[in-house]
């Protein structure tokens, strides 16, 4: 029951917090502090269960090493299961989703002051869904935690949200909504393919592994999965949607944004899309790789050429989840394991980015990088904390960013040196833009007279714990390299076991 209590207890503190915010005994004030209190004990509690599986030991499962798994009879008569299970790669992903959570609970604390109560709501149960997805085993049940995290985060959007916020909120509605209609379309599909060869009707994952779909259905298929991934993830040219939502959505919905939602992307495109459809994920590789660094390039260009500071640090994530992009399609040992810290350190880094980026909002009221300036001398400690995650965005040696894009880099100099050498030149343009943002924002003369309060004990408290953080994967990784390896072999597995034609191919070079 472990596992099922780690998905439904951020609803249950939800619905909690909402009543309490609402209908509670206390008045005023006070409702609004009960409804933060409790979100955030909720939060705690499952942070203490994660970590709990994080310290355990495997048990041999179906599939695979996992950690826990829930299989219960749903709709039998459908072939529906509520099959929850966590292996290494998850429970990173899970223990991500806590971390942040909590930190975008206490980022809130002073930034929403109405329907406190409801904020909270739809904020635990987007983070429901989040963990849904990295668990659940089930497609239908899956695709059900896709659309969860849908909603809620339409309403963090344009009920908390900035100027522009409604446009932003339905941009993002349109967007994830239509690609995860194309994916629930590509699930049915495969699963009718399943049905009439084996006649067993299921959206069990570890049933379909293996099914044979050939490869012109095979290729569609993958397309309607990818189209959920890519736009999520975000993969230029699906991406004009996220620098919009970032921009307009509050503090804790850009962490989550840019935290989390856009890592079931990258966890789609892992557990799914190349294991289901090996053979036709690696007769696309090369144009995903391609756009991979398309994305790394045109994001770190973009990014420099922005004025407002959210949208910069938007654009930043743009760039680094085509690391992610790349290294799931080069599809090696090292490659992988890059992608996976790369998930890992980009959601700790970035959220970082945007705390600091909303509490300077809330502290001058302007997003416009030309207004700031001087702001080292009288903020020193947010003026610090900014530089070190601007730091680790660009991947400087010794933060966990640097390991995740190095191993990228070494998987796909092994596939082609020339991708290699040109997702390198991201590296380069990064160091540019985040050196210009630090320079721009904190340096330089104080032209506008600010006088702002620096962070706040709650504020220091996240920042430390988020420095501790991409300090331990950079400087010592490995207990997440070895959580993580497992599963990243039975994925790998898996597409080998699926491959009809033998040794998996790309560029012409066996793997």
């Amino acid at each position: 029951m472990i596992l099922f209590w780690i998905v439904f207890i951020p609803l249950a503190g939800g619905l909690l917090a909402w009543l309490a915010g609402t209908r509670g005994p206390l008045a005023g004030r006070k409702k609004d502090l009960s409804a933060r209190f409790i979100s955030l004990a909720a939060l705690v509690l499952d942070t203490i269960l994660v970590v709990f599986l994080f310290l355990g030991k495997p048990a041999g499962i179906a599939g695979g090493v996992w950690l826990a798994r829930v299989n219960w009879s749903w709709l039998p008569a459908l072939g529906i299961g509520f099959h929850l299970a966590v292996d290494g790669i998850s429970l990173l992903l899970v223990l991500l989703t806590v971390f942040l959570g909590i930190a975008a609970v206490i980022s809130s604390w002073t930034e929403i002051e109405s329907q406190v109560g409801f904020f909270h709501f739809n904020l635990m149960a987007t983070l429901t869904g989040i963990i849904g997805v990295f668990v659940a085993l089930d497609l239908f049940l899956f695709y059900v935690f896709w659309e969860i995290m849908l909603v809620p985060m339409y309403f963090l959007i344009a009920m908390w949200g900035h100027e522009k916020r409604i446009k932003a909120a339905v941009k993002f509605f349109i967007f994830t909504q239509l690609s995860g209609l194309l994916m629930l379309a590509a699930i049915l599909g495969l699963y009718f393919f399943h049905g009439r060869e084996t006649g067993v009707y299921t959206f069990d994952y570890f049933k379909l592994l293996g099914t044979h779909v050939d490869t012109g259905p095979a290729t569609v298929l993958l397309l309607g999965f990818l189209a959920a991934f890519l736009v999520k993830l975000p993969a230029v040219p699906f991406h004009t949607w996220l620098p919009d939502a970032h921009t307009e959505a509050p503090t804790a919905g850009s962490v989550i944004l840019a935290g989390l939602l856009l890592k079931t992307g990258g966890y789609g495109l892992l557990r799914f899309a190349v294991p289901l459809f090996p053979e036709a994920a690696m007769e696309i590789a090369p144009l995903a790789m391609s756009l991979g660094i398309i994305g790394i390039l045109y994001g770190a260009v973009l990014a420099f050429a922005q004025t407002d500071i959210k949208r910069l640090v938007a654009y930043t994530s743009i760039s680094h989840m085509g690391f992610v992009l790349l290294g799931v399609f080069v599809w090696n040992e090292k490659a992988l394991q890059g992608v996976v810290i790369q998930m890992l350190c980009h959601g700790i880094s970035t959220g970082a980015l945007f705390i600091l980026a909303g509490a300077l909002q809330e502290r001058v009221h302007t997003r416009e990088i030309e207004r700031l300036g001087g702001l080292w001398t009288v903020a020193p400690r947010m003026g610090g904390a900014w530089l070190f995650f601007a730091l680790a965005s660009l991947g400087l040696p010794g933060m966990g960013n640097f390991i995740a894009e190095f191993l990228v880099l070494l998987g796909t100099y092994e596939v082609s040196v020339a991708m290699a050498t040109f997702a390198a030149l991201g590296l380069v343009l990064s160091t540019v833009y985040a050196v210009w943002m630090a320079q721009k924002a904190f340096f330089g003369a104080n032209r506008e007279g600010w006088r702002i309060p620096d962070l706040e004990t709650r504020e220091l408290a996240v920042m430390t714990a988020m420095i501790v953080m991409i300090l331990w994967l950079g400087l010592y990784p490995q207990p997440y390299l070895d959580k993580a390896r497992d599963g990243l072999s039975t994925l790998q597995k898996n597409a080998a076991v699926s491959q009809a034609g033998g040794a998996i191919k790309v560029f012409g070079r066996e793997r």
